[in-house]
């Protein structure tokens, strides 16, 4: 084993009126050896989020529960985690999703990385007691940063399952060494903006095909209820990365660039809709008239939307029958005796 298991993970949870899930989340966490510390932000809940995360306290000391009064995104929430922590290691965990037991363990097995992440296991919103993902055969590859951001653009008649969804353990050596935490002005694509940051960093990102993390798939979820401001956002972060001197290879900045054109097309598009649902057609089209560079993206985006409806093909997460996991990564089953 190159990586010591001893206890030197945090555990990183980002809370918002979040009470039916946020205690499964920290017991999951609790429950690993790895974990040296769990710090849950409660960004302004208007529930009791804070009050049912301190009652999973175990009695071990590595529970902590800070919160903001008012409503700070995110970035803001896990950055603030980040610097209340002290672990080498920073794990995220969604606080509607979970751990399966031994996440941790198979990843640490591994060397020489910056970033490390294993397989996720889609589940219902309602999972199933003692639901076990399947075993993989062992497989590691390292992802580079074009394979990262190629990964993430979505491809026409596809259900969404981008390479983006990965939670990777992250190292704080390397975090702190190139000055990298969440862009706090991103409330969409924020853990996209950080893994693409260390990468054009240097960053060694490794993928393993264990399924150690439970994506709950919620139809209300946050990531699809984004603003049309966040999309604006989002592909201006990634031009400010592209444009940066030195940073990026020309090969790097050009999938940058496509995914920067990718996540624009998707604002073109939301504008429009916007402006229609407010001021009608007519407005709409006078909007394209005087913006004609966002035509294209507008017609395609439209056209796309009538055909993924016609499939049955929804933009907030794949669906998963009750009781089942739908993985992102295709790896290959042990056989069980």
């Amino acid at each position: 084993m190159s990586e010591t298991t001893k206890a030197d993970v945090c555990v990183i949870i980002a809370a918002k009126d979040a009470t039916e899930t946020i205690g499964r989340a920290i017991t999951s966490a609790l429950q690993e050896p790895s974990v040296a510390e769990i710090v849950v932000v409660d960004d302004g809940s208007s529930d009791g989020t804070q009050a049912v995360a301190a009652a999973k306290d175990d009695g071990t000391g590595r529970l902590r529960v800070l919160r903001f009064e008012v409503n700070r995104g995110p970035s803001a929430a896990r950055n603030a985690a980040i610097e209340a922590s002290s672990s080498p290691l920073i794990s995220i965990l969604d606080a509607d999703d979970f751990f399966f037991p031994g996440r941790f363990a198979a990843m640490q097995a591994q060397g020489d990385w910056d970033l490390i992440a294993d397989n996720i296991g889609f589940i219902h919103h309602d999972p199933a007691l003692g639901l076990v993902p399947d075993r993989f055969h062992t497989r590691c590859r390292s992802l580079s940063l074009v394979d990262f951001v190629d990964g993430n653009i979505s491809q026409p008649g596809v259900r969404r399952g981008e390479i983006g969804f990965l939670k990777p353990v992250m190292r704080r050596a390397f975090l702190d060494r190139h000055g990298l935490r969440y862009n706090e002005d991103l409330r969409l694509g924020e853990d996209y903006d950080l893994y693409l940051r260390a990468l054009a960093h240097g960053a060694r990102y490794k993928v393993i095909d264990h399924c150690g993390y439970a994506a709950v798939v919620r139809a209300n979820s946050l990531s699809g209820r984004h603003r049309t401001e966040d999309l604006r956002r989002l592909y201006e972060a990634e031009r400010a990365v592209r444009q940066t001197s030195g940073l990026l290879t020309p090969q790097q900045a050009a999938v940058v660039r496509r995914h920067e054109r990718h996540i624009k097309a998707r604002y073109d598009l939301r504008v429009a809709l916007d402006i229609k649902a407010k001021g009608g057609p007519v407005a709409a089209i006078r909007h394209l008239l005087a913006y004609p560079r966002a035509v294209p993206a507008v017609l395609a985006g439209v056209l796309q939307d009538k055909l993924d409806a016609r499939r049955g093909i929804a933009d907030t997460g794949p669906p998963v029958p009750a009781g089942k996991l739908r993985y992102l990564l295709p790896g290959v089953p042990v056989a069980q005796k």
